[in-house]
């Protein structure tokens, strides 16, 4: 036999893989309990981490939230003046808690009684959560989902943010109105303003002991929102942010025009400025020397002639009062003084008719 047929191996009996499969089956088995029970383990501890995982909202987007729902009150109040700024002067000023109550119920109808957040919590992605009905499921898996408010919280919500500041601000005025504090007053006055004054200052010590309480867990703002158990959270997990680099680009274009300014101001002499301020004071007299008789906003003879001080020129009563109430910085339309008062003119020009 040749050296190459005595290289060649013997081929395994057919039964050999068998015999190799029963001796490592106990071994496979151990190895695949072993494992699953691992990974039941896993499982379990994982389940048990996110059954309790602690929840951190930021305190500092939760301020801001309410800061911009306060600004965004101011600015709808701001516009609903304009409304009126033709009216008689001061008369809103009698109904300013209505105006006010009237705006946080706009913003309340239209934001958390139809379960969307308000305009301050959208812009910082923010949003109300019944937090009874978290603690009663006992489990958290993300720290963001979770059921909205109640009809019952969002009732007692309204009543005590539109509500009770309504009525406090009321009491507040009637009771400085009619003078309850001073000692003159009756017995029963006297008590009501002590009372009040009591319950004032209850109130500012338990929304400060609720900010302590609030600036070390980050929960609930204000005494409302803890009466109610309704917490913010986060509304989403991501949340796109839109910068707009409008102001940005103001500032820059300011900053350039002023230095354009600064560079071209040592080139211009005063003789030009003299030149101009002369011409400004022919225009102003050439006004100023026209027709006096007529009011210069509607160009007719006024009915009730009123003076604008201290440039004394004649004015109707209507015109100069209307501009004067839009216009905080109001200048007479001959001469560019700005007015600063109003009084009636004496003495009426009337035309004697010819004989």
């Amino acid at each position: 036999m040749s050296s190459s047929s005595t290289n060649i191996a013997t081929p395994p009996p057919e039964d050999a893989w068998i015999d190799t499969y029963k001796k490592l089956l106990p071994h496979w088995k151990s190895l695949a309990l072993a494992h699953q029970g691992f990974v039941f383990a896993r499982l379990f501890e994982v389940c048990r981490l996110r059954s309790s995982i602690p929840i951190s909202i930021s305190r500092v987007n939760q301020f801001d939230a309410a800061r911009l729902d306060i600004e965004m009150s101011a600015m709808l109040k701001e516009q609903l003046v304009k409304v009126f700024s033709l009216m008689k002067p001061g008369m809103l000023f009698h109904y300013e808690p209505e105006l006010d109550a009237f705006l946080e119920f706009l913003i309340w109808r239209f934001s958390i009684w139809v379960d969307k957040p308000t305009p301050g919590n959208a812009l910082m992605n923010l949003r109300y959560r019944d937090e009874r009905a978290m603690e009663a499921r006992a489990k958290v898996r993300t720290g963001l989902e979770g059921p909205g408010l109640t009809v019952a919280q969002k009732f007692w919500y309204c009543v005590a943010t539109v509500g009770g500041q309504y009525i406090w601000s009321r009491l507040q005025s009637f009771s400085a109105f009619r003078r309850w504090g001073d000692s003159e007053q009756r017995p029963l006055a006297r008590r009501a303003w002590i009372l009040i004054q009591r319950i004032e200052g209850i109130y500012k010590a338990a929304s400060f002991a609720n900010l302590l309480i609030f600036l070390y867990t980050g929960r609930y703002r204000n005494l409302i929102e803890r009466a109610l158990r309704a917490r913010l959270v986060y509304g989403t997990p991501n949340m796109n942010r839109a910068v707009s680099f409008e102001y940005m680009n103001r500032q820059l274009v300011w900053n350039e025009f002023s230095e354009m300014l600064l560079l071209l101001l040592p080139f211009l002499t005063h003789q030009p400025l003299k030149i101009y301020s002369s011409h400004s004071q022919r225009i102003n007299l050439a006004s100023s020397t026209e027709d006096d008789t007529t009011c210069p906003i509607c160009q007719a003879s006024p009915t009730t002639p009123f003076l604008a001080l201290p440039c004394q020129h004649r004015y109707c009563y209507y015109c100069l009062r209307t501009r004067c109430a839009a216009a905080a910085s109001f200048r007479c339309s001959r001469c560019s003084e700005p007015v600063i008062a109003m009084q009636r003119n004496g003495v009426v020009d009337h035309k004697v008719p010819s004989q």
